[in-house]
């Protein structure tokens, strides 16, 4: 399938990199230092309550589902506070978080081929996670990077990938998503009007009830191999 594409919207966690060795790299960094600088915590909330105190504060605050990083504070906050300690902590907590977050380990082929697509097209980074482009160290491979809490709500609202669409100054049909996720990240570009890629990474099944996605790879570097064969006239203009 061939199609005219001037820009890409791309995904980060499980596109990129993976995101559940991150997820448990946190919770053990969080309780160690917890264990350090706050005891009565680490006793009232191991990692497994952590988890569960977690999921009843996202639970609590459904009107701030978009920003992820704003319940890891509350949840920090609310630990603190329920085990009787000094709620001035958070800050040092959450610095903690914030430096796990952000220490990835990317996909064999995800620096190859982020390398390759970024060097013919111009990329934006779209996420519904709250990595920090900057502190990884591929801020500059981007244009922007837009995020479900900048915007106010999550993927898969069209809203999202429209906005993604109006800064890179692209039509939504000349604008190729990316990502591993079919309802987040396909369905909700297809609902937008942008072209869909699925990078399957082994962990979605396909739904029955979506329909596929325009182009389908396993990797970045298979999608920049796809790119490599477009029409010139396919391309032309996207710098």
């Amino acid at each position: 399938m061939r199609f005219p594409i001037r820009a890409i919207s791309l995904d980060l966690d499980d596109t990129l990199w993976p995101f559940a060795p991150i997820g448990e790299r946190i919770e053990q960094a969080l309780h160690a230092w917890f264990v350090v600088h706050s005891p009565r915590t680490a006793e009232r909330f191991p990692i497994s309550e952590m988890r569960a105190l977690r999921e009843r504060v996202h639970a609590a605050f459904p009107q701030h589902e978009h920003d992820l990083g704003l319940l890891r504070r509350l949840t920090i906050e609310r630990a603190l506070q329920d085990s009787g300690d000094d709620p001035t902590l958070a800050s040092a907590a959450y610095a903690i978080f914030f430096r796990e977050r952000n220490r990835v380990d990317f996909y064999p082929d995800a620096r190859e081929g982020l390398a390759r697509i970024t060097a013919c097209l111009p990329v934006a980074a779209l996420t519904n996670g709250n990595a920090d482009l900057a502190a990884i160290g591929i801020a500059s491979s981007f244009r922007f990077q837009l995020g479900a809490r900048e915007f106010g709500s999550a993927k898969p609202d069209p809203g999202l990938f429209q906005e993604a669409c109006r800064r890179l100054g692209v039509a939504p049909d000349e604008v190729l998503h990316v990502g591993d996720h079919p309802h987040m990240d396909v369905s909700g570009a297809a609902r937008a009007g942008l072209r869909s890629c699925w990078i399957d990474r082994g962990d979605h099944a396909w739904p029955l009830e979506l329909p596929r996605a325009d182009i389908e790879f396993t990797t970045l570097t298979a999608l920049a191999d796809w790119l490599d064969t477009t029409p010139p006239e396919s391309l032309e203009d996207a710098a």
